[in-house]
């Protein structure tokens, strides 16, 4: 079971570097070209219309478009691809997609829209609820980054961790002080501590499991 941890925490370790790489700028032939390639409104077929302003509605017609389940719920919620977010501005961007997409308020619109504004509406909660639960929100991090977590097993106790090792990196990430230093490494200390005596156990039970091997062997 640690050696899965341990393995676990020098993979979440490289999943979060000490910096965030900035958005380049795109030059205005990258525009177009990204532009062109995103699909055509399927109600006035304007190309490059869904993939452009508010990604939601043709600026043309103003048909609302498909959901884009390419686009990951931190981009969805606007919000900064971390484990920390900011609940009341998650909370903000949540009510203002429901107030866009709802079915509530597509009801005197084409059947078209209608289905495409119930799916919008599933995927706007779930992106709300999966990033709201820090765990869940751990764990979407992880799948973004492909890092799956086994079912079955010991599997909340692992997340747990996980959870502990997201944290406590993205404090190091932060330019920390002493004092926050000081309780991390209080924690980690803590935590082999912990450890050591597991492994102290997991000795003397692998020394009982191999008397009952021997008392198992014919004579």
């Amino acid at each position: 079971m640690w050696s899965w941890r341990s393995r676990a925490l020098l993979r979440v370790w490289d999943l979060w570097p000490a910096g965030v790489p900035g958005r380049r700028l795109l030059s205005s032939d990258a525009v177009s070209q990204a532009r062109s390639d995103s699909p055509a409104c399927w109600n006035c077929g304007v190309s490059g219309g869904p993939g452009s302003g508010d990604r939601f509605f043709c600026p043309r017609c103003r048909a609302l478009q498909p959901p884009d389940r390419a686009r990951d719920y931190f981009s969805l919620l606007d919000c900064k691809r971390s484990f920390r977010v900011d609940t009341t501005k998650l909370q903000r961007r949540y009510q203002e997609l429901q107030r866009l997409v709802h079915p509530d308020f597509f009801s005197q619109r084409s059947q078209t829209e209608k289905d495409f504004s119930e799916k919008h509406s599933t995927m706007v909660n779930d992106a709300y609820k999966t990033l709201l639960a820090p765990l869940s929100r751990g764990l979407y991090l992880l799948k973004l980054r492909g890092v799956e977590i086994p079912e079955g097993t010991d599997d909340e106790m692992d997340k747990q961790f996980l959870m502990e090792i997201m944290e406590i990196n993205e404090k190091l990430a932060e330019a920390p002080s002493e004092a926050v230093l000081k309780e991390i490494e209080s924690i980690v200390r803590e935590d082999f501590d912990k450890a050591k005596e597991i492994l102290t156990k997991m000795k003397y039970f692998s020394n009982v499991e191999e008397k009952i091997k021997l008392k198992k062997i014919p004579p």
